[in-house]
């Protein structure tokens, strides 16, 4: 009788702090989130070049370019790969354009809800419901370096985790993993933040011979 309330008391007890640890890690995802939504929203445009660097999951490099990238709230984005892998792309928040020169080729894409999970887009689009999608955590390095891991709740997010990591409030780089342990890399230099941008600078321009393919325009 004795062995069984003491059983019963222990078991109560770790179930209480089994909850109790339970609503910690979510009040903690959620204040991270917030933190983060608050840096990225302080960000009304944002311009850099980057070195992107893709690498399998036996830690080979299989993919290096470079090349420059703006962003605007809301919702406008430009993104130009330099040639060997040329490459643009461009958002106005409803629609994706991407231009590939060596196939003469532009596709045109809806902004549906997993376009708007690529990463790079939470630089123009919404991120008020950061805690909703992903389950966020932070940690801090030194004075100035913060990092955000983002992992989607999401079975059909574009990756698997997420690394966004900031020195003093700048963007400083973007780490993605995706369902086949394959990471990509971005490193960004030359950040300008809150500069004006002409929406002008977000319409893509492509020779009008090019064929044009549009998925679920």
């Amino acid at each position: 009788m004795i062995r069984s309330m003491v059983t019963s008391v222990m078991l109560a007890v770790m179930l209480s702090t089994a909850g109790t640890a339970l609503a910690n890690q979510k009040a903690q995802a959620r204040e991270a989130a917030e933190e983060l939504a608050s840096v990225l929203r302080g960000y009304q445009t944002y311009q850099a070049s980057f070195i992107q660097i893709v690498v399998s999951g036996n830690g080979n490099t299989v993919q290096e370019s470079r090349g420059s990238m703006k962003a605007k709230r809301p919702g406008l984005f430009y993104w130009e790969t330099d040639a060997p892998l040329s490459q643009f792309i461009v958002s106005d928040g409803d629609t994706v354009e991407v231009y590939d020169p060596d196939l003469e080729q532009v596709t045109i894409h809806t902004l549906d809800d997993q376009v708007q999970s690529t990463p790079a887009l939470l630089l123009s689009g919404e991120v008020g419901n950061l805690d909703e999608t992903y389950e966020v955590s932070e940690r801090r390095i030194g004075d100035g370096t913060r990092e955000y891991t983002l992992v989607p709740r999401s079975s059909d997010s574009l990756f698997t985790s997420l690394r966004l990591s900031f020195y003093k409030g700048e963007l400083q780089e973007m780490r993605m993993e995706d369902s086949l342990s394959q990471i990509s890399i971005l490193s960004f230099d030359q950040v300008t933040l809150n500069q004006e941008l002409d929406n002008n600078v977000f319409r893509l321009e492509y020779p009008e011979e090019v064929d044009i393919i549009r998925d679920g325009v």
